[in-house]
């Protein structure tokens, strides 16, 4: 896994590196935070960002992609491989969007190490592996799926019950603020 670089204070989208391996190796221990895009899931990462500098770690921002939950059946792998590099591609381009736009609006722009991480796979799965080995895992109550009525989502659920390290989970802001 490669190291996390410096995050710019006014990034370029374009120029922000995203890994497809998931941040579950690292070689310091950080702040991981859970994004999917949504408005919770970014001022979760604004937060993960405060923490990083709080406690002087890395941010690792990963953002999971499971384009079939179900799996595919035999022979359907292939075809549908080129949708699977275009929603990778797209969740790339998104999460470092999402970086940028967060960073923008921070009094303080966040320029501590971080890594971007795209990676295909089960969201729960992958999320609770990283974080056996990271210091906290920060997330928002709930993301692009599920049920608004719901408090936590079925991620932010199974993290509080199965994370291998702390779960700091960032609700959003009053209704006035979306």
């Amino acid at each position: 896994m490669p190291h996390p670089s410096h995050l710019p204070a006014h990034p370029d989208p374009a120029d922000l590196p995203v890994s497809d391996q998931p941040p579950d190796s690292p070689p310091t221990p950080g702040i991981l935070a859970a994004v999917d895009g949504s408005n919770g899931s970014l001022w979760a990462l604004d937060r993960a960002m405060t923490e990083a500098e709080l406690f002087d770690l890395p941010l690792y921002v990963l953002s999971v992609v499971n384009p079939s939950p179900g799996g595919y059946t035999l022979g359907m792998a292939a075809i549908v491989q080129e949708s699977v590099d275009r929603l990778l591609e797209s969740m790339r381009d998104g999460l470092r969007r999402g970086v940028v736009a967060v960073q923008n609006a921070r009094s303080r722009p966040y320029t501590g190490p971080a890594s971007l991480h795209v990676v295909l796979g089960n969201v729960i799965e992958t999320v609770l592996a990283s974080s056996t080995h990271h210091h906290t895992l920060v997330m928002g109550t709930r993301g692009n799926g599920g049920f608004a009525r719901l408090l936590l989502g079925s991620v932010s659920t199974a993290a509080v019950h199965h994370s291998a390290c702390p779960v700091l989970i960032v609700p959003a802001p009053p209704a006035n603020h979306d």
